[in-house]
């Protein structure tokens, strides 16, 4: 074996060792957290709950958090494709209710926050903190379309069955990888015709707006923006799925924070600092889902 090739192995070694360290080193619970100084909040901008520009609804909470931690705040930005690996430190791939474990990736946080549904296939790769946020899919049509809401039954069950016998035939928007996700929500049992967004959940309500289908579905925090963006350009058509719950997520090796966490939104639920939050990015919620908010 020459120099040459002596050099080249050794550095490659180098390489290997350097980015294994990466990857791992910043994985941590609630004790290298506080060691460190800081705590990462992995977000995606999305609705009202993280915005991008340094504020929204989670922005604040976790801001708040950080606080009685006593470490900094630091906000790492991510998108719906890479946001659970980033927590994890492994490529995720999602099929309906399951999901599949690839190579090891880099760790970017200590937290997911932004408006998160507690999914299943997602809770097989994370930990969810108690229920931050209530929310449910709903059918949105333009407000030009022929399609009219539906009349409840007074049973969810049957609403569901009935909003979503009305697709049968219908060019429907849908975006994989998200609460929206086609595979996730059956829509092929539906026999919609599902076209694939290729934006972000936030411009979801827009596309609609503009034309690009006669139908979407929406989770609830983005149909209220959406409803008081666009007066009279959308419509609720009824609901597509049972009511959900989102959450913070936290790795499955960080029960302490995770735990630590749950202490904390007691404490602000308790104390009305949670609804006072709520009542700034998302004041109708409070209208939709009154048992949620309750102290």
């Amino acid at each position: 074996m020459n120099l040459k090739t002596v050099t080249r192995s050794f550095i490659t070694l180098l390489f290997a060792t350097f980015t294994l360290g990466s990857i791992t080193v910043f994985a941590g619970d609630l004790a290298e957290v506080k060691k460190a100084g800081v705590l990462r909040h992995i977000g995606v901008p999305y609705a009202n709950f993280v915005s991008g520009s340094g504020d929204g609804m989670d922005v604040e909470i976790i801001k708040l958090f950080a606080k009685q931690l006593g470490v900094k705040y630091e906000y790492v930005k991510s998108d719906w494709g890479t946001v659970v690996e980033d927590l994890i430190g492994k490529k995720v791939k999602a099929t309906g209710s399951d999901v599949e474990f690839g190579e090891a990736v880099p760790v970017k946080g200590d937290l997911i926050a932004n408006g998160f549904t507690i999914l299943p296939w997602r809770q097989k790769a994370v930990n969810f903190s108690v229920p931050t946020f209530p929310s449910q899919i709903w059918l949105v049509a333009r407000a030009d379309s022929t399609m009219k809401p539906i009349k409840s039954a007074k049973n969810l069950d049957k609403d569901i069955a009935t909003t979503r016998s009305l697709l049968k035939g219908k060019q429907l928007l849908a975006l994989p990888k998200t609460c929206l996700d086609p595979a996730g929500n059956k829509l092929d049992a539906t026999g919609a015709e599902v076209i694939i967004f290729d934006g972000n959940l936030n411009e979801l309500a827009p596309a609609l707006v503009n034309n690009k289908a006669e139908l979407t579905i929406l989770d609830v925090p983005d149909a209220l923006i959406g409803l008081e963006k666009w007066p009279g350009k959308i419509k609720i058509i009824g609901p597509t799925s049972m009511k959900q719950e989102m959450g913070v997520a936290f790795p499955k090796d960080s029960p302490k924070l995770r735990e630590a966490f749950n202490e904390f939104f007691k404490k602000i639920k308790k104390d009305g600092t949670y609804n006072r939050i709520v009542k700034k990015y998302y004041p109708t919620a409070l209208f939709y889902f009154p048992e949620f908010f309750k102290k």
